[in-house]
């Protein structure tokens, strides 16, 4: 029977998958397209309103910690909605705190997130630099 178990484990988890493990993690939440495209600012009060409308328009939503990790936002709490999530987006450019489960796949890392512990708001003061992307201010 546990033999059995066990058997069943490895086929559910394909090869180059990981199951996951638990992580606590700050960091500013951002929308993925512009973080990783650099096609502007994509930080703190400068992109706050672009970060709201990609979240909006199903542009995923992620957790980029201090030392720049990025890490895709699968699920918050209970939430049932990972695309246009609304407590994603408000949360969009705040500095976070979360606690979940961290599954990495093909150099890709995705955050399921069981509980925002802290939530900071928008810490990250760069409209003064950059002025308010996308159309200045």
């Amino acid at each position: 029977m546990v033999l059995a178990g066990l058997a069943m484990l490895v086929v559910a988890i394909p090869p180059g998958r990981s199951a996951g493990h638990r992580v606590k993690l700050t960091g500013e939440v951002i929308d993925s397209w512009c973080q990783t495209t650099g096609i502007m600012y994509a930080l703190g009060t400068a992109h706050h309103q672009c970060a709201v409308w990609c979240a909006v328009g199903g542009i995923p939503v992620g957790l980029r910690t201090q030392d720049g990790t990025l890490y895709t936002i699968l699920k918050v709490d209970k939430d049932k909605a990972n695309v246009a999530n609304p407590r994603l987006l408000r949360l969009q450019t705040h500095e976070v705190s979360v606690e979940g489960d961290l599954i990495e796949r093909d150099g890709l890392r995705y955050l399921l997130i069981d509980q925002v512990m802290d939530d900071h708001g928008i810490v990250n003061q760069t409209h003064a630099d950059y002025a308010i992307q996308p159309f200045g201010e």
